[in-house]
Formats: C-alpha cells, structure tokens, sequence
C-alpha cells in the first residue's frame, strides 16, 4: 500500500524527536550567579572549607542558593551579581591567597535532570562571558633546555664508550666539548656523529686546544619548538581542566602563539593565577658534600646551586637535571604502609630508562623535585614583551630506597601538598615559559545581549518562514512548520548531548541558516508533488513520487554543505568551529525532519486512503 510506514518506522520518528526535546530541556532553566573556589600550592578545599565559606557568607547577609563539594572544588550560587561580587571579596579575605576565587555561572538545571545526562548547551565567550588570553611561548628557552639535555647526554655517551673529555660547556657559539689530544678528539666526534642527526658537529680545535663543536641542527631546532608548542598546549588544557574551568579553549595560533579562553570567568587576575599554576617540575640530586655556612655566604661548588625550600631554609643541589617533568605520564596521591602521604608518579618509557640509569649509583642518597613557576611581575623587556619573573623552590626531599624505573614514589610531604604535586604532575610540565602578550574580558551582560540579539534574529526569520509557508503550502506547510520546530528542539538537545561542542555568536547564525536549508527540503518535495498533480497523477502517486524523486536532490545539496562545513571545522578556529558545528548538526536534523518526519506525518493524515485533493 502506499504512503504507509510500519509501525516500527513511526515510533523511530516520535523517539529520537523525544530524546532530542528530552536533552534541550536543561537549556530552559537558565544560569546561577556562583563563586567558584579553587585550592592551590598545599592548600585542600574540604567541608571545613565550604562550612567555612558558608559561615563567612550568611555574616555578610549573602544570601547562598546552593552550596556544592565536588572533586576538591567549592562551588557557591547566590542570587545576583551584586552579591556574587560581595561574596567573592568576603571570600578572599577570609581564605587568603591559597585559593583561587573566580567569578563564574553555574547551571540552573535540577539535579534529577542532571543525573539523566541532562545539561544545558556550552556557551562561548561571546556568549557567556569571560576571558581571552593570547600567550607566546619562549622558544629560546625551550632550545636552551634541549641543549641541557644534549650536553647531559655528551657526558653520559662519552663516559659509556670510555672516551676521555676535560670539559662540556654551552657557549654563545654552541656546545663546546674540550679534549686533551686529537685521538679522544676523533674518536668522539665519530661516535657522537653515529648517534643521530640533531646535532652538526665541527672541529675547531686551534692553539693546543682540541675543541669539538656541536650545534643543533636545523631541523631539529624546528622539531624542537613545534614540540614545545604542542606540549605545552596539552599542558595548558590539562592544567585548566584539572582546575575546573568549565569548557577552556585552548588553541594554537601561528608558530609561536596559544590562545586560551575561560568562558564564565570574569576575574582576569584570578584567570592568570590559574595559568601561572601552569610551571614545570624538575628532579635533581642532592649536594650533600655542600657546607651549610659556605652555601649561605654563595661559597659553593660552580655545579651546584642554592634552592629555597617551601616549607622554609635551604638546600643546595646539583645543577645537573635527572628528569624533567615532561615524561611523567601520571601521578596520583596515595599513602605507605605506615599511612604517610606519598605521591605515586608513573613515567614514558624513555623517561624510565632515564631514571633507572640515573639512581641507580645513588641508592641511598636524597633526591629533590624542584618546582619552577613563571609569574607577570609588572615588567616588560626592552623589546616590550612581558618579562616574566622565574621562581624555584623545592617542593620535597626524598631519599632513593633503590633503582627507579618507569613507576616511584615521592614522599616527605603532607596530604594536602601531595594532592596539589600529584595534580600538577599529572597535568604535564611545560617545555617552555609562556607570556600574555594580549588579554581581555567580555562581561556577561555583554554576552546576555549577543544572545538576546541572535534570539531575536532566529525568532524573527523563523517567523517568517512559517508565516510564509503556512500561507503558501496550507496543510502541507503546517506541517512543514513543525518539522522545522522539532528540527530546531533537535539541533539544541543535539549541541547539549555532544560534550565538546560549544554554541558562539556564529554558531547562533549557522541555526538561523539551518532553518532556511531545513524548510528548503519541504519546498522541494511540495513543489514535486504539485507537479505531479498537475500531470494527472492521484495523490497517492503524487505524494510518493514527490518524496521519492525530491530526495536524491536534497541528499546531493546537503551532502554538498555538510562537506563545506567539516572542511571549516578542520581549518578554521574559535567561531569558524561554533558555526561549522551548528550547521553540520542542523544538516543532519533537517535532513530526518524534512524527509522522514514530514513523511510519517503525512502518511498518517492521508496514506492509503482515498484522496481527492490535498491542501498544498
């Protein structure tokens, strides 16, 4: 018969429309005001904090909406702005600077929703608010720390194969190895050129000095800072989300260049302590032949350096660098046997090797994980660029117990400070320091009225559209009107389902451009069906020639746009994304409401009955 779907067919339609509805729900709820609170450098957040901030704020007449625990973070919703920026003050005074206190906006949506999977549409920062921070990396400094590690290697290399060097220094013309006759000379330079192609050797031995230069090369000096940079975006979005900044962007620009983006954040200088927690980790062995009183005075060896420590004094150590924190693969807070706080770390394969090789001559002897941190102090270089200020401090001492490989523990620290190391060690080390060279913010009222603006425009045009389709096409484009409805619920409840998706300005014009491609289907389709009629076909034969003809049309002008979005989503960035994400999802649900849902409700109406006229 024709014009019938099986029953099966209809319930498909009416339950992805309803899952689709379901998940736009959340969307309907709105935002709190909220203050979200943060531990750092030791500190813990734990219900004594949160009764704490509770106690602070009903003192100060705050009125607090809800008060959440989660994963270490305090979040507080109170009713406006006003008292989000009083609470937020009455917070940083009592808690000090330990804690990260941010302006933020946190879901309406009921916790029953919330445990369906159910959550409102992720913003973008021209929509929610927030800040922008465009950050350069120093690639000088990247290259100076692989030519550490090359020169750390020489030594290792060449004292493995037994050949005898007076001496390895970094020059400003490059790595200089220092020998004390030609025959060492030679055999080095043909042993190190077999170890790879990173490094240009030369000699430039003059005078009686047999000098072999090694520079890095070329390519490698490229690789290297292509590495840097990937590192240290996965650094930095690692970092942001341990956090718990909501939705961070966090992508390359140019050679050279990140940009971030903290959508709800509207405190910049918190914004920054956030990525000042962005430092690196080092592991260095302890000089214990070092004289206290000489160390104090600066009298100590040229391969050594004096280090604070955070819980306070001094230790020196070897300037030599163990392991860098790039290859700890993770870390996670834990407790001996004797219920002491250690810190569980798990390295790469190269960094194991590393180790194992490294301790294994210093069973016994204490070792020390040196926290460095670069912060804005205010600053700026001679070529107007931020100077960025470099702060070292030990964080822990331990003693090694024996050969380390791939898994190791740190101990000597307390529970909260061994919860703040595993956080910042499983987030990853940054190859290089980074600084702000542009930074903004966009308030949210800002971002209430770009979303007020594109709601009138989506309102507006669609208002038309099914003004004017009504009219035009009658029944027909009634029900035309509620496809392109539930094609719009669709998109919505889809964007809210997908994690990674995020709705920008953009994207809010890549909805209203959706709606005129969705009701361009249902044009195609009537319009064949009119023809049909025209043609003295009946309106069972019309109804399916013009659905079944119309669709291979549709399919081709789709697919055609649906290819020309995912190419901006690959190429394109921030807003390009917003709006290649939105018009890719309304491809799609167009696509199921204009031919599949439009269909079953017409078979419904007018399938295999007896049909003299349509309203089209």
């Amino acid at each position: 018969m024709l014009n019938k779907y099986p029953m099966w067919k209809n319930l498909m339609v009416v339950i992805i429309i309803a899952v689709g509805s379901f998940y736009a729900i959340p969307n309907l709820f709105g935002e709190d005001y909220a203050v979200q609170v943060v531990a750092t450098r030791g500190a813990e957040v734990t219900a004594t904090t949160q009764s704490t901030v509770n106690d602070i704020l009903a003192s100060k007449n705050i009125e607090v909406i809800r008060s959440e625990l989660e994963n270490g973070q305090l979040l507080v919703r109170v009713n406006n702005g006003e008292q989000q920026l009083l609470a937020k003050e009455a917070i940083i005074e009592s808690l000090g600077d330990k804690y990260i206190v941010a302006l933020n906006l946190a879901p309406k949506t009921p916790q029953w929703l919330e445990s369906m999977g159910g959550s409102p549409m992720k913003l973008g920062l021209d929509l929610r608010g927030g800040v922008h921070f465009l950050m350069e990396v120093d690639m000088g400094e990247a290259i100076r720390k692989m030519t550490e590690a090359k020169m750390s290697d020489f030594r290792t290399d060449l004292r493995g194969e037994k050949i005898r060097y007076a001496g390895i220094r970094n020059s400003a013309k490059g790595i200089e190895i220092k020998f004390r006759d030609e025959e060492n000379l030679g055999r080095a330079e043909r042993f190190l050129k077999t170890r790879g192609n990173d490094m240009v050797f030369r000699d430039i031995s003059s005078d009686g000095n047999y000098l072999l230069l090694a520079n890095l090369s070329e390519a490698y000096v490229k690789q290297v800072k292509e590495e840097a940079l990937q590192q240290n975006i996965t650094t930095i979005r690692n970092r942001v989300n341990e956090l718990g900044v909501a939705e961070p962007v966090v992508q390359r620009q140019g050679a050279e260049r990140i940009i971030v983006e903290l959508p709800g954040v509207q405190d910049t200088a918190r914004a920054k302590d956030i990525l000042g927690a962005t430092a690196s980790i080092e592991f260095h062995m302890v000089d214990e032949k070092a004289d206290a009183a000489a160390a104090a005075s600066g009298r100590i060896s040229p391969s050594s350096q004096v280090y604070n420590r955070r819980n306070g004094g001094q230790v020196v150590l070897h300037k030599a660098v163990m392991l860098t924190g790039d290859h700890i693969q993770g870390a996670q807070p834990s407790f001996d046997e004797y219920s002491r706080p250690q810190v569980s770390i798990n390295l790469d394969s190269k960094g194991g090797s590393i180790f194992s090789n490294v301790t294994k001559d210093n069973i016994g002897n204490p070792m020390a994980t040196l926290f460095i941190e670069y912060k804005d102090n205010g600053e700026k270089n001679p070529d107007g660029s931020i100077k960025m200020q470099k702060i070292e401090e030990v964080i822990s001492v331990a003693t090694i117990q024996a050969r380390l490989g791939r898994n190791f523990v740190i101990t000597g620290l307390e529970h909260a400070e061994a919860q703040s190391l595993a956080l910042l060690l499983r987030a990853g080390a940054l190859i290089a320091p980074v600084t702000i060279v542009e930074e903004r913010t966009i308030g949210p009222s800002l971002g209430a009225e770009n979303i007020q603006n594109g709601m009138q425009a989506m309102i507006w045009g669609m208002a038309v559209v099914l003004i004017f389709m009504l009219v035009y096409y009658r029944g027909f484009g009634l029900i035309a009107n509620l496809a392109l409805t539930a094609n719009l619920v669709m998109v919505v409840g889809v964007m809210s389902m997908i994690p990674g998706a995020v709705l920008t300005l953009p994207g809010i014009a890549g909805m209203v451009l959706t709606v005129g491609m969705a009701v361009d289907g249902n044009v195609l389709i009537y319009e064949r069906i009119r023809e049909e009629l025209r043609n003295g076909r009946s309106v069972q034969q019309a109804i399916h020639e013009g659905y079944g003809n119309a669709f291979s049309t549709i399919a081709d002008a789709n697919i055609t746009t649906f290819m020309t979005a995912l190419i901006l989503f690959a190429v394109g960035t921030g807003a390009v994304k917003g709006f290649a994400v939105t018009l890719m999802i309304g491809i799609a649900t167009s696509m199921f409401t204009s031919i599949v849902g439009t269909r079953s409700i017409v078979n419904a109406i007018w399938g295999g009955k007896r049909v003299k006229k349509l309203s089209i």
